[in-house]
């Protein structure tokens, strides 16, 4: 919820030296996360130094020729993610939120990734029909309750061999637990589809708000 702490956010001794140990960070996303938590009322739906560098090692690994996010925020996460981007390389990220996106230009304009990146405002289920396939990379950042519904287009725009990234799948330890909220009874679904997806390879990292990895295989 936008202005309130959750656990991702209290202080944890082993995360802060993880953090402190994982880089180097560029100059140009410490200003990122320095301008999100000056300008926005909620910065905490960034992704933090932890799963940004967990992002951009993925993206190299797999050195994608295409990337799809849905749910820019700031752009933290697209700058990560176009870390990796190959040899002309590009990302398509969406935003419904005019304000944050605002923002997300100017940091992408700062950024080496400038003419790299395409920003498309609207909501996801229209602009992801003007989006065609297949992508190397997708990453799922956005409407929680709407995870379900996303899965089997965003595996048909993902190649074979591709990774689908999904963020905030544990909710704050809600998703899958005994007390829930319609946002983590639809995060819980979406992990259970992935999960009895044959197609699917799937990991659950417990790393701030859980962060789902999954690999579409032949």
């Amino acid at each position: 919820m936008p202005g309130r702490a959750s656990r991702r956010d209290r202080i944890d001794p082993l995360r802060d030296y993880a953090e402190a140990m994982s880089g180097p960070i560029p100059d140009y996303l410490v200003e990122v996360e320095r301008q999100t938590y000056l300008k926005t009322v909620a910065p905490q739906m960034m992704s933090g130094r932890l799963q940004g560098r967990l992002l951009a090692l993925l993206s190299k690994l797999q050195q994608p020729a295409r990337i799809l996010e849905i749910g820019t925020f700031t752009g933290y996460a697209t700058l990560c993610l176009a870390e990796g981007l190959g040899e002309a390389g590009r990302v398509d990220t969406i935003e419904g939120d005019a304000e944050v996106a605002f923002w997300a230009r100017r940091n992408f304009a700062a950024s080496p990734f400038a003419n790299r990146i395409d920003l498309h405002l609207g909501q996801a289920n229209e602009v992801l029909n003007r989006l065609a396939g297949p992508y190397d990379v997708i990453f799922l950042d956005g409407d929680k309750r709407g995870y379900p519904d996303y899965l089997p287009f965003l595996l048909s725009r993902l190649r074979v061999g591709g990774l689908l990234l999904a963020d905030n799948v544990l909710w704050d330890g809600r998703a899958g637990g005994k007390i829930r909220d319609e946002d983590a009874a639809a995060l819980q679904t979406y992990n259970e589809l992935v999960y009895q997806n044959k197609r699917l390879e799937n990991l659950i990292l417990p790393l701030r708000d859980g962060l789902a990895v999954a690999r579409l295989r032949e």
